[in-house]
């Protein structure tokens, strides 16, 4: 055993902890600002370690992201502070050389106390406070009100911002499909742990009660929790109006409770430190094991009803402190939703029952759920009781996102050398199983692999999670209108293994139980040209076909309906043998296109962009383009309306005609092929300059490029686009399409002779074409040819 004089100076130490809660219902309340609740904990913890003038000595402060600022669309209806760390400082009398706002999730607390406490030990810190806090009741018990406070302020300083941290947390496809939330997330998880044990879900809603009524036994008598009820395990899982139904399996009271005011901090130092600054050693609590782990998204995890990453990091803590889960008196894991314990207990074969108890505050349904800053309150507990009970160990179990990210450290007050981890190594080994093999375009008969459904006010929507026949794994909803597949989700029977049709769209995927009723609901138009386009129109001459982008309103802006109709319409197009080439052109004479309609985005779509599978315009993400497509720059090709040109296999352009791929001046990037298309079209160096600052272009640079084989006149594109129409319909159709399908198969090759020489048909199909014997009669015969596309 390490005695307290045989410890490294650098060695760090938890040496106070502070918490501090206020309810709008009470006699005292205050209605403090997340800042002010966060300053009075961070008070409380510096009071805690009973030293002197500790507050001038903090060198580093590290402040958890509140809620309203840990999502790019958050909001705070009071006002929020431009520097979290450095407000909360400045009211404690501190002024550090470092602030840190840390990213959003769960973990952030216990990550925060391994990272710096590698930094203390390092000799790189020395006084180190963490705090965090969310005022979410207050907010929504002020905002709108006649005294509303501001709480905007700009303390000034620096700070190190760490960014949201959310990817892999939250992806596109997730949103695609009402992923939006966590509740809604986790339901996924839980059903498929249900089905995992054989369970129907009246048996496994009573587990989930059975979990959490002890949690609500340890909130009751904590004078700090949010909601201090007891309740029994009947009473958490019975849907009722109190207790509504927000996302299966998940009525109101089993999930984490956000409207909280509350405040948390811990304070560490250096050994030197401590004893420098008077810090009594009774005050003293040592990290003796920890680790962080990430896990997959999840729609790759091979399987959704476990949580790998977080059993690693517990158990890898356990094994660095030299200890194992029976020698741990204080346990507090995290407790947003039911599985996010239940998860770690199948790991470790923990009890739900536990006589030790599973939480030492309550949980974030009872205690509160205090934004990213849960864990800091479980720390806190686990330090005072372990100060308390000489010689026992207390384990956090931190978790963030989906179960995405997990943090565990073990605490006692016996002295302890800081345990050093090979965070590489062991993330490596978690990354080590492959993962899920995933579609994110479904079609098809498939079979639920797990799902969730939301109620609103609006109605119930089924999420689904799947699997298609080859095995690969799939997001859907169920389609508007479509009430069997959420009968089959909510009703008696077991939906998890049933069979479902999928199919894809450009806004996501949707199941349905037969293709019959898919056809019903979404059916798929008939592949043809149709006279009543809206956004678009076309005209058919002889072997050409003419599109032209009737926006001139928006500049020929797309939004997700003429998406569609082009989608249509350059179906139709590759499908009719007696169409050989076509153009795509704007109307009016301002713009081509001018990309992505970002005002339709926004009061349309959600915030998000979507377009068929064969991508923008019908055409960027198209496979297999095996006739020419022209298009003709009458203006502005911006964005969007540039990757069109890049797509196309021809362009002309008028000479006012400029070309730019603008989104990186709105946040964005050409993720329609610009980036991809434009670096193999002209050299990397200035399609990197085009890419990185979005600077236009005139036609003279395009043709001097290559992106262009023609500049004309202004007024003459479309007519210049005719004329080399004209020029490729006189040839032989198939001798063009075959040209163009071996060009596309040899385009990677970087080897001239290992293309030349690369396997095609593309001959043998000229051997028994009539093209390839009308070509030939018509030249020895010295006639123009008639060519029949065959």
């Amino acid at each position: 055993m390490t005695s307290l004089e045989d410890l490294d100076p650098c060695t760090p130490v938890v040496v106070g902890v502070g918490q501090c809660a206020e309810r709008v219902d009470e006699p005292d309340y205050r209605g403090l600002s997340a800042v002010g609740l966060a300053a009075w904990a961070a008070k409380n913890a510096l009071d805690d370690a009973a030293g002197a003038q500790i507050a001038a000595a903090i060198d580093t402060i590290a402040a958890i992201r509140q809620f309203e600022i840990s999502t790019p669309i958050g909001h705070a209806p009071l006002g929020r502070s431009t520097n979290v760390a450095r407000s909360i400082a400045r009211l404690i009398g501190a002024d550090p050389a470092r602030a840190i706002l840390e990213v959003t999730g769960g973990q952030g607390p216990q990550h925060l106390v391994s990272e710096l406490g590698e930094e203390i030990a390092a000799g790189r810190a020395e006084v180190v406070l963490l705090v965090g806090s969310e005022a979410i009741s207050t907010a929504r018990h002020l905002a709108g009100s006649d005294d509303a406070p501001d709480f905007s302020e700009d303390p000034g300083g620096t700070v190190q911002d760490r960014g949201y941290g959310l990817r892999g947390v939250v992806t596109l496809e997730q949103v695609r499909h009402g992923l939006t939330d966590a509740t809604t997330q986790y339901g996924l998880l839980e059903h498929a742990r249900r089905a995992h044990l054989g369970l129907d879900r009246e048996a496994y809603a009573r587990t989930m009660g059975e979990l959490f009524a002890p949690f609500t036994d340890v909130a009751a008598a904590n004078p700090l929790a949010a909601a201090p009820t007891r309740r029994t395990a009947e009473e958490l899982v019975a849907v009722t109006d109190r207790n509504r139904m927000v996302a299966d399996p998940y009525p109101r009271y089993v999930i984490a409770r956000d409207q909280v005011n509350q405040g948390a901090a811990v304070l560490m130092m250096s050994v030197a430190a401590a004893r420098r600054l008077g810090v009594p050693e009774d005050r003293w609590a040592f990290v003796h094991g920890r680790a962080d782990t990430t896990e997959r998204s999840i729609i790759e995890r091979p399987d959704l009803g476990a949580s790998p990453a977080a059993v690693l990091a517990v158990r890898h803590a356990l094994r660095v402190a030299g200890i194992g889960i029976a020698d741990v008196t204080h346990l507090d894991l995290y407790s947003c939703y039911p599985i996010a314990v239940s998860a770690v207990c199948d790991g470790l074969d923990l009890a739900a029952d536990d006589p030790r108890g599973l939480t030492v505050t309550g949980g974030l349904p009872f205690f509160g759920g205090a934004g990213n800053n849960y864990s800091m309150h479980a720390i806190a507990e686990i330090v005072d009781r372990v100060r308390h009970e000489p010689g026992t160990y207390g384990l956090v179990g931190a978790n963030g996102g989906i179960l995405s990210k997990y943090s565990a450290g073990i605490y006692a007050s016996t002295p302890a050398a800081w345990p050093h981890v090979d965070e590489a190594e062991l993330q490596d080994a978690l990354d080590r199983p492959e993962p899920a093999a995933t579609a994110a375009a479904a079609d098809g008969w498939a079979t639920v692999e797990t799902y969730t459904v939301q109620h609103a006010r609006s109605g119930a929507t089924g999420i689904v999670m799947g699997r298609l026949g080859d095995g690969r794994r799939f997001l859907a909803t169920t389609a508007a209108g479509d009430d069997d597949v959420v009968a089959l989700l909510t009703g008696p029977a077991e939906p998890i293994g049933s069979r479902v049709y999928a199919r894809s769209f450009g806004y996501g995927n949707r199941v349905t139980l037969t293709r019959e009723r898919m056809d019903e609901l979404l059916p798929r138009p008939a592949v043809g040209l149709r006279e009543d386009y809206e956004h678009v129109s076309v005209h058919r001459d002889g072997h050409v076909l003419e599109v032209t982008l009737q926006r001139p309103h928006v500049r020929n802006a797309l939004h997700a309906a003429a998406h569609v109709e082009l989608d249509g319409i350059f179906d139709a197009y590759l499908a009719d043998p007696d169409l050989w080439v076509a153009i795509i052109t704007g109307a009016g004479d301002d713009a081509f296109c001018a990309g992505n309609d970002l005002t339709a985005t926004t009061t349309e779509g959600g915030g998000f962009p979507w377009f068929p599978d064969s991508g923008f315009g019908g055409l960027t993400s198209r496979e297999h383009v095996r006739k020419p497509i022209i298009a003709a720059v009458n203006g502005a090709a911006m964005g969007g309306g540039f990757e069109i040109v890049l797509a196309c296999q021809l362009a002309v352009a008028e000479e006012s005609a400029r070309f730019a791929l603008p989104e990186v001046k709105v946040g964005l990037f050409a993720a329609a092929g610009g980036v991809v298309r434009l670096p193999r079209a002209i050299p990397t160096k200035i399609a990197h300059d085009l890419i990185l600052t979005g600077r236009a272009i005139d036609a003279a640079e395009a043709l001097r490029l290559g992106l262009v084989s023609r500049v004309v006149p202004d007024g003459s594109a479309l007519e210049a686009a005719r004329e080399l129409a004209a020029e490729i319909v006189a040839v032989s159709p198939s001798s063009v399409r075959l040209s163009l399908e071996v060009m596309e198969s040899t385009r990677g090759m970087a080897d001239d002779v290992a293309a030349v020489r690369h396997p095609t048909d593309a001959m043998d199909q000229l051997l028994i074409g009539e093209d390839t014997l009308e070509g030939v009669m018509a030249f020895a015969e010295k006639r123009a040819p008639e060519w029949r596309n065959r």
